[in-house]
């Protein structure tokens, strides 16, 4: 029986994958109605998920309160800004007078200090990189990390305007360059899911 369950989802997943595929290079008007309404159900799953990987949040979160697990204030907080956020936002519209309150005073600060910590990281990282291996990938972190440090910075008796124009060609250039090759392999590792899902090779939804 699970043999079967297994096959028929293989059967069902390569089809509706093929009929999604085929839409996009074949001009049919029922194939590009199976593959609309297949896409939207595909956005109503992952809506539900978000959904339900929200309420596992409250869940796992109330669970840790009523425990007296350590941390609980965190948890308080958490679940206290996301019910306030949702009716604000939900009730006013993400773009309010209210909405944007929040996000200028809250969330703003608070992404604000996140990338101040990521810079002490850095720079820790840095000097213990130094002292447990100095080779030239090393040197070149470390001088990276300085520049950029550097040329974000703004000191009013010191003109770092040299680092400033330095560290936009680091953001222009090798980090632009990163990027493309980071969303070159997230594009190749999907089609090749993809692929694989379409010959039956992965089974998520099944043994």
């Amino acid at each position: 029986m699970n043999r079967l369950r297994t096959s028929l989802s293989v059967a069902l997943v390569i089809a509706i994958g093929l009929i999604v595929l085929a839409g996009y290079f074949l001009e049919n008007p029922m194939l590009n109605t199976l593959q609309t309404v297949f896409l939207h159900w595909a956005a109503i799953l992952a809506s539900v998920a978000l959904i339900v990987g929200v309420f596992n949040l409250l869940n796992v979160h109330i669970r840790k309160i009523n425990t007296g697990q350590k941390g609980s204030l965190y948890s308080l907080i958490l679940i206290l800004s996301l019910i306030v956020t949702i009716l604000v936002a939900g009730f006013l519209g993400p773009t309010s007078e209210w909405s944007l309150w929040i996000f200028n005073n809250i969330q703003l600060p608070v992404e604000t200090s996140l990338l101040a910590v990521l810079a002490v990281v850095l720079a820790v990282a840095s000097a213990r990189l130094l002292g447990r291996r100095f080779n030239a990938f090393t040197l070149v972190f470390v001088l990276t990390v300085l520049v950029v440090l550097a040329g974000s910075i703004s000191l009013s008796f010191l003109d770092l305007s040299a680092m400033a124009a330095i560290r936009s060609w680091f953001e222009r250039v090798p980090a632009t360059a990163g990027v493309r090759g980071i969303l070159l392999g997230v594009a190749l590792g999907t089609v090749a899911t993809g692929f694989r899902l379409l010959l039956g090779s992965d089974r998520p939804y099944g043994g």
